[in-house]
């Protein structure tokens, strides 16, 4: 069973964090799905992840090899084919408690400067405490990373 892990964004945007989480993740030898809510928001993610120094291979949800993608970019509702162990969601992305379940780990990644995302997340928290699913609350308040209890 894993976890759900949250990261409360105070200081800097999905950005700056996804590449670390991502790359990560491939070293621990998972495939990722990474759901949002917009597929703009996801297309633009896309060209950052082709841009970004350390790339990572990774396709939009649709594609003709998408069951070949260690990083799979979905919308909320489709299904990620690259059959994941580890799935990040942005801009509140549904999640369940099964999903936790099932899979090694679950980022939760919001935006603690945007008052609807960070009720979202406090949301979404609620409902999978009240499921009994495994979580952790990370924040980078203090300038860097920490989990706190």
């Amino acid at each position: 069973m894993g976890s759900a892990l949250f990261y409360h964004l105070t200081r800097s945007g999905p950005g700056q964090l996804l590449p670390t989480l991502l790359g990560k993740s491939l070293q621990a030898g998972w495939r990722v799905e990474l759901r949002g809510r917009d597929p703009a928001r996801l297309a633009a993610l896309d060209e950052m992840l082709w841009q970004d120094e350390g790339f990572l291979p990774h396709g939009l949800a649709g594609g003709a090899h998408d069951a070949r993608q260690p990083i799979l970019l979905t919308v909320e509702g489709q299904a990620a084919q690259n059959a994941p162990l580890c799935l990040v969601t942005l801009e509140g992305a549904g999640i369940s408690a099964a999903e936790c379940a099932a899979l090694e780990r679950v980022c939760v990644i919001f935006d603690g400067n945007d008052p609807e995302a960070l009720e979202r997340a406090r949301g979404q928290w609620r409902d999978l405490k009240a499921e009994g699913a495994e979580m952790e609350y990370w924040s980078e308040a203090d300038g860097r990373w920490e989990r706190k209890l």
